[in-house]
């Protein structure tokens, strides 16, 4: 016996069928396994649903939608001019309610029919999205106005009174959907009367926040926070008539509130892929980010099943076949234009920026632990082992740089033209610049920001090179030797306030000509030399790896001294980070957060072990160049293991 349950007006149903009509990228969670007989389960009590190793979510298009989604043969449906029934065995019958809830929107002026609107949860073959609280100490609370206030309860630590300030700045951040909590805004500044884009959620900077609560045992939030940021990844994007390829995330989203009818309203994700970004760039570092999130989340909570949901694995397959694509480079690293990353601005970072490979590196371990192995994602696999294996090797052989290092390329002959060229890049010495030679320690080394034909960025940018650490893109030496630099150079990279973003800062006509002219870049503030204490996590992650907590321990202690008392701004400018940034938001999310998570991280060093990568011995005896067996020369890639043995 089959039981309706709900009916969808005609008029809802029109402004739906047009987007299912007219969009040209149809959403790949839009499908179901053949298998599935029934229509997925609404209460939040239901079963979870499980992901079929031997069928595979595949993307169809949205003809038959009705069949594809309830597995049911066409006549058990009306067409979709009629009115829309959705129907369910009456082995799992449960209540369904048409909330005014919505995944996005486009405006469309004095339009109320919009052509886009995607109702919550979307009409997938997976779970809804529903609350879920599944830990005793947090609880939901409704003000007068009806908003919905997130608590968390009190921390297994003793918390300072600079912490406990933090943690209610972090808590008065957080955006709620549909009276669930899906993230943090960039900046939540009272005094701020124009926030510009400060009032949306970004997937970067909400990484920071997403683990202090995770540490702090509330993991709603950044379940909520995955699973709709995935469901925006299906979302058309263009600019100029032009759509990037599937599976890019977006950078950003708000919730907004629009008007359907005279008198009903309702919520709606606005997400943006950099379509109003300035100098219009796509968010590359988005999705890698997304990826490392989605492990921290099993890793901390010990739930794998989010990973392994149909749709999860559906959007992983899509970010890596985005990132795995062939194309006409001749090195593992990924090409990126300028301002792709957390700096997204001009600066000089075009190409192979250390930050995206780090990142990038990254997303691929995790995912190779994520992937749910079937015969359809073996290829997969196998693409995603031969990348780690040839990235590694290029960023430790190619750049890293010590006093050896630089000696050697001051000795570079150029011009070389043979498979055996030891200047393989063709850099011409002339490229060192007067102050690296007395600045890098005798004892330390960096990864370099950027690697292409005769050209060699030696910017020390830390969040490449703290990454690095974390995900053991580098070796155990160079990692060494990293943090054995910051704190030779502690004065330069740290000063009044951690840490630099690079240094040093582009200045004179250099600054003129890599930056446009960039007003807010000009020499050491925001990106070119600007001190950002978001930055302190990672640093404190990356010491915690080396076994050198003393220097994140004093780190903390001296951004504890100065963030509350400046109302926890954005960034910090001047050579030593001394004042506040001159365009610095204050009460910044991520920059609260970080310091939280830095300080929980300190607190527990087993738990913050989940979240960093050891050495992978394995990927080391991958090779698939060929080289060795058709005699024109040598494969050089053991030499990455002979620098682990060192």
């Amino acid at each position: 016996m089959m039981t309706t349950i709900a009916l969808i007006r005609n008029r809802a149903m029109k402004s739906i069928r047009r987007i299912l009509t007219s969009s040209r990228n149809s959403s790949p969670f839009l499908s179901t396994p053949a298998n599935y007989g029934h229509a997925p389960s609404i209460a939040s009590n239901s079963p979870k649903p499980r992901f079929n190793q031997h069928h595979p979510l595949q993307t169809h298009r949205i003809k038959g939608i009705a069949q594809e989604i309830f597995g049911l043969p066409s006549s058990n449906f009306a067409p979709l001019s009629m009115p829309f029934i959705l129907i369910t065995s009456n082995r799992d019958v449960s209540t369904f309610k048409v909330r005014n809830c919505s995944t996005s929107v486009e405006n469309r002026g004095h339009d109320n029919n919009f052509e886009r609107i995607y109702v919550q949860g979307g009409m997938n073959n997976v779970k809804p999205l529903v609350v879920e609280s599944s830990h005793e100490d947090v609880t939901d609370e409704r003000n007068l106005s009806g908003e919905v206030n997130v608590s968390v309860g009190k921390s297994k630590w003793e918390e300072s009174e600079v912490e406990k300030e933090a943690w209610k700045l972090l808590q008065g951040a957080v955006v709620t959907y549909c009276g669930n909590p899906v993230g943090t805004v960039a900046a939540n500044d009272p005094g701020d009367k124009l926030p510009l884009n400060y009032d949306q959620v970004f997937l970067r900077d909400f990484i920071p926040s997403a683990l202090a609560f995770l540490l702090r045992g509330e993991s709603e939030i950044v379940k909520n926070f995955l699973l709709h940021t995935l469901q925006l990844q299906s979302w058309e994007k263009t600019v100029d008539c032009y759509s990037p390829g599937q599976g890019l995330m977006p950078a950003s989203f708000k919730v907004r509130t629009v008007a359907l009818d005279e008198d009903k309203r309702e919520e709606v994700l606005d997400p943006d892929f950099g379509e109003s970004a300035i100098g219009r760039v796509a968010p590359v570092d988005s999705g890698l980010w997304w990826i490392i999130l989605l492990r921290a989340y099993g890793k901390l909570t010990g739930d794998c099943s989010l990973q392994e949901r149909a749709d999860v694995q559906t959007g992983l397959k899509m970010i890596l076949n985005l990132c795995l694509t062939d194309g006409f480079d001749m090195f593992p690293s990924l090409l990126v234009t300028d301002g792709s990353c957390m700096i997204d601005r001009r600066m000089g970072i075009h190409g192979h920026p250390l930050e995206i490979q780090a990142l990038f590196y990254s997303a691929l371990r995790c995912s190779r632990e994520m992937l749910v192995v079937t015969e359809g994602t073996d290829h997969l696999i196998r693409a995603i082992n031969n990348r780690l294996s040839a990235l590694s090797f290029h960023i430790r052989e190619y750049y890293w740089v010590d006093m050896k290092k630089m000696n050697e390329i001051y000795r570079y002959k150029t011009e070389e033209y043979s498979m055996d060229a030891i200047n393989k890049f063709n850099i011409y010495p002339e490229q060192i610049p007067l102050w690296l030679m007395d600045w890098i320690p005798e004892e330390g080394g960096y990864l370099i920001g950027n690697l292409q034909p005769a050209h060699m960025d030696f910017r020390f940018f830390t969040l490449g090179n703290l990454w690095s650490i974390v995900s053991s893109l580098g070796t155990p030496r160079q990692n060494q030797a990293t943090l054995n630099l910051i704190e030779a150079k502690w004065d330069d990279l740290v000063g009044h306030m951690p840490l630099k973003i690079c240094y040093p800062a582009l200045d004179n006509e250099e600054w003129r000509i890599t930056t446009g002219s960039d007003p807010k870049n000009t020499p050491w503030s925001y990106h070119n030399g600007g001190s950002w204490p978001t930055l302190l996590w990672q640093f404190t992650l990356a010491c915690i790896k080396m076994g050198r907590t003393e220097l994140a321990q004093k780190a903390v202690a001296l951004a504890e001294k100065r963030l509350p008392v400046d109302s926890w701004p954005e960034y910090y400018d001047t050579r030593t980070g001394k004042f506040i940034g001159k365009q610095a938001r204050m009460y910044q999310t991520w920059t609260i957060a970080g310091f939280l998570t830095s300080k929980m991280l300190l607190k527990d060093p087993e738990t913050a072990s989940r979240l960093f990568w050891e050495e992978d011995y394995e990927l080391l005896d991958i090779c698939v160049c060929g080289l060795s067996k058709n005699g024109r020369k040598r494969c050089s890639r053991g030499a990455a293991r002979s620098q682990i043995l060192v």
